[in-house]
């Protein structure tokens, strides 16, 4: 399975931001060679590179950075949040009708995966379900920054109080990743 550039270049450009380049090294170096290599030539948000290298590099930060604490995933989701949906997928966003937002699950999972796909169903008037089915590779880091994306952009759609949860994850042996989201 492949992903986009963009996924990789928010996640370097986060450890930048809020760590510092000194910790970008670090994270950097921990990583085997060739994941060095694609990493510090990562020009293209556009370019499809593998998920394991998208997942080591996941790795390395969480143990460099973050004590193994996989809520820096959510962050790293909300800043790419910002930053995509600000710049190169701003027409995505629907302010004030996050509803209308969600409806593009399908088409926000294949800008950034190659495999698989997403959807959404409302289930109230400030909740859905979104659901992943056949993405050949998963992680928890990977969910934890969807859900941090989703989060963010629902908020820039106008929705606040976001919650979501993951009752079931492929990265824990569930069939398939199901998001339960809601807001005010």
């Amino acid at each position: 399975m492949k992903i986009k550039g963009n996924i990789l270049l928010s996640r370097l450009a986060f450890v930048r931001e809020r760590f510092g380049d000194s910790a970008l090294e670090k994270v950097l170096a921990s990583l085997p060679e060739e994941d060095q290599s694609i990493l510090r030539e990562l020009v293209s948000n556009v370019g499809w590179y593998p998920f394991d290298t998208g997942n080591r590099l996941d790795k390395a930060i969480a143990d460099c950075l973050a004590g193994g604490d996989m809520k820096v995933f959510e962050q790293i989701g909300a800043s790419s949040a910002r930053q995509n949906l600000s710049t190169v997928h701003k027409l995505l966003l629907r302010p004030g009708n996050p509803h209308a937002f969600m409806a593009n699950t399908p088409t926000i999972y294949r800008l950034y995966y190659d495999k698989g796909r997403r959807d959404y169903e409302q289930t109230g008037p400030n909740s859905g379900v979104m659901t992943t089915y056949e993405a050949e590779t998963y992680s928890t880091a990977d969910c934890a920054t969807v859900i941090g994306w989703f989060k963010e952009a629902l908020t820039m759609c106008g929705a606040s109080d976001v919650k979501i949860d993951e009752p079931v994850c492929r990265a824990t042996g569930g069939e398939f990743c199901r998001y339960n989201i809601s807001w005010r």
